[in-house]
């Protein structure tokens, strides 16, 4: 049988293509994302209703992920599910601006995001083009929260200086993702061996390895599962400001933008285990700081330090994923964000049912899992990198 081979000559290419689709896209997402938990409590939800969002907007998409990374196996073509990706999250971010109450909100933001089928093939096509995985996914990662960094800097403009409505916002931001399509055009797919094996034994034949690893992450989303909603929602009844929580979510994407390639490379030279535990004790000490500070100066550097534990995780966990995935690139990847997200509809549910008790506790019981993720990570295997 063929071997898959490394895609070298279109490697960079495609990541920074990848990159750009991902650029346009999280800058229409960046648009909504800091403005959802104003929108949704402006529509008559509470702390459940945010809670419930920050999970189903990752989870209610995870079997389409897992089912997407298998699928892009089966076929040997990743692109096609990847442009369908990218087009239902314009769409359903179309359908958002016509809500008219929180309830419709929460479904067309959780629909939005079946568009996240795209993500594992496009995290194997990544994999496929690159030797040096952590450096791969530190590049796309930069190119994916520039995108935030513009995008929120777009929503403070039109807020801020222009007064638009929430909706007209999102109609705009709708616009600019459609771009996304755009890069995929110039990406050169690997070439790869379809496999025909079904879902169920896709699954059942991953490195046991690599299932702790996507449990242990799994447990650590209980704790990072879009919580900057709340993060968000705790600036504003701190300062009273919705521009303050804007600004600092500027921060925190820019941290976010600047550091991924620095920790993916850090990863591929020292090991993917040292530097993310390194990032589960960072979320534990945003967790801590979050429950107990509240000066100004306190949640700047508290943003800035989310924003590296995001740096951190997001490209260093995928990385650690893709060493263990063998030939089943799209069904490991697709395995890993399917677990994610699941957790994240939990997570979610949980951690606003504790917020309507208080916002203290719920940090607190944050920080309790980044600390017991800490612990089960130093039981995952690794291997050695080139």
């Amino acid at each position: 049988m063929k071997k898959e081979a490394i895609d070298r000559k279109n490697g960079t290419s495609n990541i920074v293509l990848l990159g750009g689709s991902s650029f346009f896209n999280d800058v229409g997402s960046e648009m909504i994302t800091p403005i959802l938990p104003f929108y949704i409590t402006a529509l008559g939800g509470g702390g459940i209703a945010v809670g419930l969002i920050s999970g189903l907007r990752e989870g209610l998409a995870s079997i389409l992920k897992i089912a997407g990374g298998w699928f892009s196996d089966r076929i040997g073509k990743r692109l096609p599910i990847i442009a369908v990706g990218y087009f239902i999250s314009a769409l359903l971010k179309f359908l958002m601006g016509f809500a008219g109450s929180y309830q419709q909100l929460i479904a067309f933001v959780s629909f939005e995001r079946a568009g996240k089928m795209r993500d594992a093939p496009r995290d194997a096509i990544i994999t496929l083009s690159t030797k040096k995985k952590g450096r791969g996914f530190g590049i796309h990662q930069m190119m994916d929260s520039a995108g935030g960094i513009f995008g929120t800097l777009i929503v403070l403009l039109l807020l801020w200086k222009l007064n638009l409505q929430f909706n007209s916002i999102i109609f705009i931001a709708a616009g600019i993702s459609v771009l996304s399509l755009l890069p995929l055009l110039f990406v050169k797919e690997p070439k790869t061996l379809p496999i025909k094996k079904s879902l169920f034994k896709g699954l059942s034949s991953l490195d046991k390895k690599l299932k702790y690893i996507i449990f242990v992450t799994s447990v650590f989303a209980l704790a990072n599962f879009g919580v900057y909603l709340f993060f968000l929602l705790r600036v504003r009844d701190i300062t009273g400001s919705i521009i303050t929580s804007l600004i600092l979510y500027i921060i925190f994407n820019i941290v976010y933008t600047i550091f991924p390639i620095i920790t993916g490379n850090i990863s591929d030279k020292m090991g993917r285990k040292r530097i993310l535990i390194f990032g589960y004790v960072l979320m534990f000490v945003v967790a801590i700081g979050f429950a107990f500070l509240s000066s100004l100066y306190s949640l700047v550097i508290l943003f800035a330090l989310y924003g590296l534990v995001m740096a951190i995780t997001e490209p260093v966990q995928k990385a650690f994923v893709a060493d263990f995935a063998g030939k089943e690139k799209g069904t490991a990847l697709g395995a890993y964000h399917s677990a994610r997200g699941i957790t994240t509809i939990i997570a979610g549910i949980i951690a606003g049912l504790i917020w309507n008790l208080s916002p203290q506790i719920m940090f607190i019981y944050i920080s309790a899992i980044s600390f017991l993720s800490i612990i089960l990570l130093k039981f995952a295997s690794e291997k050695k990198q080139l």
